[in-house]
C-alpha cells in the first residue's frame, strides 16, 4: 500500500483578496453581496464612453458622499427612475416641484442639496456637450499616463489611492465651470469606476479583462 501523501498547503490568497467557492479572486471589498461582486466583475474599472453612465456615476458618487457605495448600488434602479434614466437634457428641465417630489422620494437618497446639485450639474453637461461634443470626450481627456500611475496596484498602494493629480484637476475644472459635489475624492471614484484608472488590485481576476477593455478602447474625440 503507498503511503499516504498530505495535500500540497493551499496557495495564499494576496493581501486584499479573496477568493469565492469556484476559487475566483476578487478584490474584498465586493465580498459582501452577489450584486456587489457582479458589479465589481462587470462594471467596475471597465471604461465607459456613454454619456448617460458617465453622468449618472457623476451623480451617483455626489450622493455617495457619507454613505456606502453598496448603499447607493441598492437604490441605483430607484435612483433611474427618479431621474429620468440620467438623461441631462430631461433632468435639466426638473424645476422647484421635481426637487419637492424627490425629496419625498423613498426610492433615493432624499439630500435636498445633493438632488439640486444633480439638477445644476445636468445642465453644465448641456454647456459641455456644446464645447466638447460629448462629455465622455471631456472626462477622457484627464486619463492619466502609464507612467503617472502606479507599476502595481496592491492593497498598501490601493490604501493610498484617494486622489489624484488627474483626479485633482478634473475636480478642479468641473468646480470652475459651475458642477458642484464634484470633489477630488468623489472625482477619483467617478475615475475608478469608469476606467480612467484601472485600481483592481494584482491577482484579482477582472484586471486584466479590465486592461484587455481599454487596449481596444476608441477614446472619444468629440
Amino acid at each position: 500500500m503507498p503511503p499516504i501523501q498530505a495535500p500540497e498547503p493551499a496557495a495564499a490568497v494576496p493581501a486584499g483578496l479573496f477568493v469565492d467557492e469556484a476559487g475566483c479572486p476578487r478584490c474584498s471589498w465586493c465580498q459582501a453581496t452577489p450584486l456587489y461582486r457582479h458589479y465589481h466583475d462587470q462594471e467596475w474599472g471597465f471604461p465607459v464612453v456613454d454619456d448617460r453612465r458617465l453622468f449618472e456615476k457623476l451623480c451617483l458618487e455626489g450622493f455617495q458622499s457619507g454613505l456606502s457605495w453598496l448603499t447607493i448600488l441598492n437604490k441605483r434602479e430607484g435612483f433611474r427612475a427618479a431621474f429620468a434614466g440620467f438623461d441631462a437634457e430631461a433632468i435639466a428641465a426638473f424645476d422647484a416641484h421635481d426637487v419637492e417630489r424627490l425629496v419625498q422620494d423613498a426610492a433615493i437618497v432624499r439630500h435636498r442639496g445633493k438632488i439640486e446639485s444633480t439638477i445644476n450639474n445636468a445642465r453644465r453637461v448641456l454647456e459641455l456637450r456644446h464645447e466638447f461634443g460629448s462629455l465622455a470626450h471631456y472626462v477622457w481627456r484627464y486619463e492619466p499616463a502609464a507612467a503617472d500611475r502606479p507599476e502595481r496596484i496592491t492593497r498598501e498602494v490601493a490604501r493610498t489611492l484617494s486622489t489624484s493629480p488627474a483626479s485633482i484637476a478634473l475636480s478642479k475644472d468641473l468646480k470652475k465651470r459651475g458642477w458642484s459635489f464634484v470633489g477630488p475624492t468623489t472625482v477619483y471614484a467617478f475615475m475608478q469606476a469608469m476606467g480612467l484608472v484601472n485600481d483592481h488590485l494584482e491577482g484579482c481576476h477582472a484586471r486584466a479583462a479590465a486592461l484587455q477593455a481599454r487596449s481596444t478602447l476608441a477614446v472619444p474625440r468629440g
